[in-house]
């Protein structure tokens, strides 16, 4: 078996420790023999060019993310690959703690005390609290869940809407309404053909914090809005990533910007070759997979 996976905090390395016997190539190497891959790792945060890759490797029977979403990926893979997310290496947490970081930072208008500082100035300004701010979250799976832990010990309070309504979470459709309740929005629901551009003109003079996918948001909604001033915004995911240099929420005052850094922490860093190593073994030895998104023989 050959097993195409990035050198990146050593997940090769791993590997190979773990199964000397097997082939492994490094995707950092290039000039790859693709047609001999069998479990192909992506390397975290890829560009399209690795999706690219997936159409020509015809022996491919695992391909492994290491994100939690696979939703840009899921239409490029073949009926009879397995796709497994990397669900468990500390993404919802690391996420779940920038979209708390972006909230504090933006209320507390950090961004201006950092450019203050910059320029050696002292200037006292009265800022924001989340004590008793009204937060709603748009999806509420297993980040959703760790963004509310955090929140609440800071004295917020919650609402939740998801696609899957339950106790305690309303559907989609009452979104409107809590969102003209909410002092603060934030988006951590995947994306999907029934989200996208699920956020638009129905949120007013809330914070909106999107960790999830920018797509989920109506970009030109959102800048109407901000450039009006009726909104704020944090954001760590666009609707094209890298945001284009001419983009206006750059300039915006009201607009806090992360370059998709939600997941991305030392602590995925340290599990990330661990999982990938275990995923190698069960598939050498023919175990069940972990964190299946797609099962082998079925049509994304």
């Amino acid at each position: 078996m050959t097993f195409l996976l990035p050198a990146t905090d050593g997940v090769a390395d791993e590997v190979a420790r773990r199964l000397p016997q097997a082939r492994i190539a490094r995707y950092e190497d290039g000039g790859h023999d693709l047609e001999e891959v069998d479990f192909y790792c992506m390397p975290y945060m890829g560009n399209g060019a690795s999706v690219a890759m997936i159409a020509k490797m015809p022996r491919l029977r695992v391909l492994q993310s290491l994100s939690s979403g696979v939703d840009n990926i899921l239409e490029s893979v073949p009926e009879q690959v397995t796709l497994c997310n990397g669900s468990g290496l500390h993404h919802e947490e690391g996420t779940a703690e920038l979209a708390v970081g972006l909230i504090l930072a933006s209320l507390r208008q950090l961004p201006r005390f950092a450019l203050d500082q910059t320029r050696r100035r002292w200037q006292h300004v009265r800022t924001d609290s989340l004590d008793s701010k009204t937060v709603l979250l748009v999806g509420y799976g297993g980040m959703g869940k760790a963004i509310e832990e955090r929140l609440v010990p800071f004295g917020a309070r919650i609402s939740r809407c998801s696609r899957t309504a339950r106790d305690g979470v309303a559907p989609l459709s009452e979104l409107p309404r809590l969102a003209a309740d909410a002092d603060i929005l934030v988006v951590c629901i995947a994306l999907a053909p029934d989200t996208c551009g699920l956020i638009g003109e129905e949120v007013h003079g809330a914070l909106v914090v999107n960790v999830a996918r920018g797509p989920i948001v109506d970009a030109v909604a959102l800048v109407g809005q901000l450039t009006d001033g009726r909104l704020r915004a944090a954001l760590d995911v666009t609707d094209i990533e890298p945001l284009p240099t001419d983009r206006p929420e750059w300039a915006l005052p009201n607009v806090l910007i992360t370059p998709h850094i939600g997941g991305d922490t030392f602590a995925f860093a340290r599990r990330a070759p661990g999982f990938v190593a275990d995923q190698a073994e069960r598939h050498v030895t023919g175990q069940p997979l972990a964190n299946i998104v797609k099962p082998a023989g079925q049509r994304p």
